[in-house]
C-alpha cells in the first residue's frame, strides 16, 4: 500500500488559502494573541462581522460569527428546536443534520432531494405539502448540498420562503461560492425575509477549514439566536484577520474555482463513459458518481492501495456512489486515471 495518501474524501481544499492568509501569521503580533478586542469600542461586534456586514450591505447587528459553519448549525437547532418539534431536513444530506435535531430530542422530517438526468433536483411540492402537513418549527435547507452537489434555485427559494415564512429557515450555503463568482442579491434575500438564517463558512471556498471560522446572516426576527450566540469577549483575532486577508484575494480563489470546474467537466468526460458509471453535476468542490454496486468494494481496495482515499458512500439512499472531493489538477488526473485502468483491466479480466 502507498504510503503517500492523497485525500479525496473531506471536502477540503486541497490547493490552500491565499498567500495573504500565510502573511498575516508572520506577522502577528502581541495583541493578536494576549489581548482581547476592542472593537465593541466602536458598538461593533469585531472587525470581520464589521466587514460582512459592508460586503452585503446589512446592520453590523446582523452577522454572527462561529466556529466554523457547523458551530452556528449547532447553536441555531439548540436555540429554537425543542424537545418533541420538528424540523425539515434533506433525505440525502450531511449527517451532522440529524445529529444535531438528536441532540435536543427533535423529530427529523426528511423531504426528498430526487435523482435527475444530470444532477439530483430538489422536489419542490414534496417540501411543501410536508410542511403544510408537518408543520416543523426549523427548516434546514442546503445549497449547494452535500453530498449530491445541486443547488436550490432562486426562484424556488423565494417561492418557499414565502410559504413558510413563519418557520425559521436555515439555508446552508457551505459551498455558495465554488459555482457563484458573486452574490450581491443575499442582502435582499435577508431584508425581505426576517425568519431566514444564512449560513456560510471560511473552511471550503477558503480553504480555512482549520482556522474555524464561519459566520450567518440573521434576519431582524432571530434576536433570540443573537442573544444566545453573543460573545462578550469578542472572536478570535487571527482567525478574524486570516478570514479577512482570504476576502481580500478574489482573483487567487476565482483561479481555483474555475481549475475545479474544469475538472468536474474532466471527470464528467472520463468518468461518465465508463460502464454503469453516471457523473452528476456538481457546484461544489466535490462530485457524486454511481457506479455498479458489484464493483465497490473491489474498486475501493485498488484505490486505496495506492494511497488514493475516496469517500464511498454507504447510506440507504446513497450506496452505490462515491463522492470525489476534488483535489488538485494533478491529483484528479491521477484518481481519473487510476479508475479508468481499474476499468480496463477489470473488461479485460
Amino acid at each position: 500500500m502507498s504510503t503517500n495518501l492523497m485525500y479525496f474524501d473531506r471536502n477540503e481544499n486541497q490547493y490552500g488559502p491565499a498567500p495573504a492568509c500565510f502573511e498575516v501569521l508572520r506577522n502577528a503580533e502581541i495583541q493578536h494573541m494576549s489581548f482581547y478586542s476592542r472593537d465593541f469600542v466602536r458598538g461593533v461586534k469585531s472587525t470581520l462581522s464589521e466587514r460582512i456586514a459592508e460586503v452585503f450591505d446589512i446592520p453590523e447587528n446582523f452577522v454572527l460569527l462561529g466556529y466554523g459553519g457547523e458551530d452556528i448549525l449547532k447553536q441555531t437547532v439548540h436555540c429554537y428546536l425543542a424537545e418533541g418539534e420538528k424540523i425539515m431536513i434533506p433525505s440525502h444530506s450531511w449527517w451532522y443534520y440529524k445529529s444535531i435535531a438528536d441532540e435536543v430530542d427533535g423529530i427529523k422530517v426528511e423531504y426528498p432531494i430526487v435523482e435527475g438526468e444530470t444532477s439530483y433536483e430538489y422536489d419542490i411540492e414534496a417540501m411543501r405539502a410536508m410542511y403544510t402537513e408537518h408543520k416543523p418549527r426549523v427548516v434546514l435547507i442546503s445549497s449547494p448540498n452535500n453530498p449530491t452537489g445541486n443547488s436550490m434555485s432562486r426562484e424556488d427559494l423565494e417561492a418557499l420562503l414565502d410559504f413558510m415564512s413563519d418557520t425559521v429557515v436555515v439555508l446552508d450555503e457551505a459551498y455558495w461560492s465554488f459555482a457563484n463568482a458573486t452574490d450581491e442579491s443575499l442582502g435582499e434575500l435577508h431584508t425581505r425575509y426576517p425568519n431566514l438564517l444564512v449560513v456560510r463558512t471560511f473552511s471550503k471556498y477558503y480553504a480555512l477549514a482549520g482556522i474555524r471560522i464561519g459566520f450567518a446572516l440573521m434576519g431582524r426576527n432571530l434576536t433570540q439566536l443573537a442573544q444566545y450566540s453573543a460573545r462578550y469577549l469578542g472572536y478570535h483575532r487571527l482567525s478574524e484577520l486570516v478570514a479577512l486577508a482570504a476576502l481580500d484575494s478574489p482573483d487567487y480563489y476565482r483561479d481555483i474555482a474555475q481549475k475545479m470546474e474544469n475538472d468536474k467537466a474532466m471527470f464528467r468526460d472520463r468518468l461518465g463513459v465508463l460502464p454503469g458509471f453516471k457523473v452528476f453535476n456538481s457546484e461544489a468542490n466535490f462530485v457524486l458518481v454511481k457506479i455498479p454496486e458489484e464493483i465497490k468494494a473491489t474498486l475501493k481496495e485498488a484505490l486505496t492501495a495506492q494511497g488514493l482515499i475516496v469517500k464511498f458512500m454507504n447510506e440507504d439512499l446513497l450506496h452505490s456512489h462515491l463522492r470525489i472531493t476534488l483535489g488538485t489538477q494533478e491529483q484528479n488526473r491521477l484518481l481519473a486515471d487510476a479508475i479508468v485502468s481499474f476499468m480496463e483491466q477489470k473488461a479485460g479480466a
